[in-house]
């Protein structure tokens, strides 16, 4: 694996236009397996390569899942309403043979809003609804967490994910050649691809600052998603690869999201 530097993969904010929407994460967490990449067959089209990592001489591909609240969600460019929902990411890191760009994979995302219409019906995106409910207790002062809840109530994607924050403890990223390397891998992708609710496949992209994450520990897991489709099995989903998490960030996504021909 290359050896990669956060500062060479920093530049600064495209300009939004249009419909672009600015919003904060809060509550964000990315929860991460190391699996067997033969999961993976026939789910990504060729085009792509999955990351991959050696972790005690066995490769290993990296699935991610990333719960969060969207606050303020609004217009990026214009005076528009804001708006607060529960979000669940799932997400394989994949590089594009086409760019050489290292990207994500998305399998989809449950959200808790009425505004999933848009994203699902107008844009064809793998988007379901679920009722996203956070149980959070943070200390201020300590800059942690002191309790750290999710549930997702969901017919595509049920999940419970129950976290403890340890921002004292070091970030540990097995199989990545230094701690740089990996926090771009799994923090920093800004373009990621899916196949739509049409079989199409889909494009979207983001921007957000060099995220301030720090260590945490997977207490207990559920996400039936990825037990169903046969990726993470429950069992295996009790031992995370990682856990990285960030009280609040802010992203700007740029819509819509393109069909890729």
């Amino acid at each position: 694996m290359q050896t990669l530097t956060m500062k060479d993969h920093l530049h600064a904010r495209p300009t939004p236009s249009g419909i672009d929407v600015l919003c904060k994460l809060q509550h964000f967490s990315i929860i991460t397996y190391a699996v067997d990449p033969a999961r993976f067959d026939g789910l990504i089209p060729d085009r792509f390569t999955l990351d991959t990592v050696s972790i005690a001489g066995e490769e290993k591909a990296l699935l991610s899942v990333v719960p969060f609240i969207d606050v303020d969600f609004t217009s990026a460019v214009y005076p528009f309403p804001r708006f607060t929902m529960g979000q669940t990411n799932y997400r394989i890191y994949i590089t594009d043979n086409t760019t050489g760009e290292r990207c994500v994979w998305f399998l989809g995302t449950t959200l808790d809003s009425w505004t999933l219409a848009i994203p699902r019906y107008l844009w064809s995106l793998p988007w379901y609804r679920g009722e996203v409910r956070f149980d959070c207790v943070f200390d201020a002062s300590q800059q942690r967490y002191l309790k750290y809840h999710m549930e997702t109530q969901s017919t595509w994607a049920p999940a419970h994910v129950a976290l403890e924050h340890t921002p004292e403890q070091a970030i540990q990223l097995a199989g990545f050649p230094d701690l740089d390397t990996g926090l771009v891998y799994l923090t920093h992708p800004l373009t990621g691809y899916y196949h739509r609710r049409d079989g199409k496949l889909g494009t979207y992209a983001v921007w957000h600052k060099q995220l301030a994450v720090s260590a945490g520990t997977l207490i207990s897991a559920r996400f039936d998603l990825l037990s169903r489709l046969g990726l993470v099995t429950l069992d295996e989903q009790q031992k995370a690869h990682s856990v990285l998490i960030e009280p609040i960030n802010e992203f700007t996504i740029y819509l819509p999201p393109k069909l890729v021909n």
